[in-house]
């Protein structure tokens, strides 16, 4: 922001607002007052896979595009992710941006390394405010559950570290709804800070999440930010079925062959041409389509290049109709939802509530395909 950007806005009571020229969108995570752009940048890479000009170059290009959002880890690249990310930050950039990282995995081989304790967490919080080269964290999560360490003292910890400064929010990842309900009595219960926000595997080949965990989230108030949104290159529309773009991270990730089902690819397959018909991208519309689920507020998505950033803000401008949510069912939700116990599913559809979508789309709708 330049000063004379500032003077132009200067009011008798503040600034006036800056229009946005670039589309992003700002939503608050869950019930808080924090806002976060819709689009986040996942920090994984910077981890020891990429250089830190390159580092430089997305924290840059997400800067322009109004992204604020940047998750990492202490674990990822045992520090690095998060020592590039402060180093990205440096000269006057800290203070435009949201960190979100995490604690709980293994970083030493000491029995307190590991886990959320709060030995592991405050010695944790000190090594990532010092590697971030920050004097707070904006939002700070669980990476895993510790079911060595009961969940009051795990939120006595978090809410220390609030009170003393050094963390603004907390959040929790990879929990199962049981135990995020746990966490959210507990310290409702106790007095203590809640988390604000969950971080899970959620893209449109893996919707799980959608029959118990999403509807805890909604009724509390909890923000939903989730992490393999394309799926690891699978939704990226990269990739064809056998063929794994050469150069990508896909192409020498070990993990990826996880991912190649036939089922994928058929779902996969379906959904590019879906995409196709409308002028999106396939990438595109499955940032688009976890958007519009009632919780999200925000998508955290890699990039293997600075354009890629460019191609994501794309996702912004995209509007489902009814009937389009419909034919992503469809095409998505081929499988059998083993929720409700058969003869409820025929007999008692009122009692049927877990993944009304699934229902909706066995439905008899007709197809949209074609249309």
């Amino acid at each position: 922001m330049s000063n004379e950007d500032i003077q132009q806005r200067v009011t008798a009571i503040g600034l006036m607002p800056k229009t946005s020229s670039n589309g992003m969108v700002y939503r608050n995570v869950g019930r808080s007052g924090l806002k976060a752009s819709a689009l986040g940048i996942g920090c994984f890479a910077f981890g020891g896979y990429t250089t830190q000009e390159f580092v430089q170059q997305v924290v840059d290009q997400a800067l322009d595009l109004g992204i604020n959002y940047f998750d990492t880890a202490n674990s990822y690249g045992i520090g690095r992710s998060e020592q590039s990310l402060g180093q990205a930050l440096n000269g006057g950039k800290r203070q435009q941006v949201l960190i979100a990282t995490k604690f709980g995995n293994r970083m030493g081989d000491g029995p307190n390394d590991v886990g959320a304790s709060r030995m592991a967490i405050i010695n944790a919080c000190e090594d990532s405010l010092r590697r971030l080269n920050t004097d707070y964290i904006d939002l700070y999560q669980l990476h895993w559950p510790d079911p060595s360490t009961p969940i009051e003292e795990t939120l006595r910890a978090l809410d220390d570290l609030v009170k003393s400064g050094k963390v603004r929010y907390i959040g929790a990842s990879n929990m199962f709804a049981w135990e995020l309900c746990e966490a959210y009595f507990c310290a409702k219960e106790l007095g203590l800070n809640q988390f604000i926000s969950a971080q899970d595997h959620y893209n449109l080949l893996y919707r799980d999440i959608e029959k118990r965990f999403e509807p805890f989230c909604v009724k509390y108030g909890i923000g939903m930010t989730h992490y393999f949104p394309l799926a690891s290159g699978m939704l990226s529309g990269i990739h064809k079925r056998g063929a794994i773009a050469a150069g990508t991270r896909q192409d020498k990730n070990p993990n990826t062959a996880a991912w190649q089902s036939d089922r994928n690819w058929d779902v996969t397959e379906k959904l590019q041409a879906f995409a196709t018909m409308r002028g999106w991208t396939l990438a595109q519309m499955s940032l688009a389509w976890l958007l519009s689920r009632p919780a999200t507020f925000t998508v955290i998505a890699g990039a293997d290049k600075p354009q890629h950033l460019l191609d994501n803000v794309g996702a912004l401008s995209i509007q489902f109709t009814e009937e389009d949510l419909l034919e992503i069912d469809r095409i998505t939700l081929v499988d059998e939802d083993r929720s409700v116990a058969p003869p409820y599913r025929k007999l008692r559809p009122e009692k049927v509530h877990e993944f009304d979508c699934m229902q909706r789309a066995k439905a008899g709708a007709p197809s949209l395909a074609a249309h």
